[in-house]
């Protein structure tokens, strides 16, 4: 069992079972036991959309939040990007652990291969932004700034 802890500073758990994983399908018709299912995959849905991330980890945690009082709204509420970004661990580490409990290795590793993918395309996108030269942008009149008028 993975934990993350929120902008307030309460630590959730998450954890993967049967049970948790036909809760979130009967929420959000999601099967996190289908991951590399859909188009796009379900796994890189849920890399790039935030919101059905943090849906997806409302619904692992909900027992929690219910016991709490805790809406799906005011669990989003404490969700910054700090928050989102530890949760998103937990919930794939997790998800590779169920996987192994489960005997199947192969989606396990597809789950860590897409961890790492996103890591370098991140990685990519923030040195191509890194090299672009605002100088000479701003010389050839693409500056950012240089707006039209309405």
């Amino acid at each position: 069992m993975k934990t993350f802890k929120d902008s307030n500073g309460k630590e959730w758990q998450v954890r993967l079972d049967i049970a948790t994983v036909k809760r979130v399908r009967d929420y959000l018709d999601v099967d996190l036991l289908e991951p590399e299912n859909g188009k796009p995959p379900l796994l890189t849905k849920l890399g790039t959309d935030v919101i059905l991330l943090c849906d997806v980890i409302y619904c692992i945690v909900k027992p929690q939040a219910d016991e709490a009082g805790i809406t799906d709204e005011q669990f989003g509420a404490v969700l910054d990007g700090d928050a989102i970004l530890n949760a998103q661990k937990a919930f794939y580490e997790e998800l590779i652990d169920f996987f192994r409990r489960c005997g199947r290795t192969d989606q396990a590793t597809a789950i860590q291969k897409l961890m790492q993918v996103m890591q370098e395309s991140i990685e990519k996108a923030e040195k191509a932004i890194q090299e672009i030269d605002l100088d000479s942008l701003e010389a050839s009149g693409n500056s950012a700034t240089n707006l039209p008028e309405s």
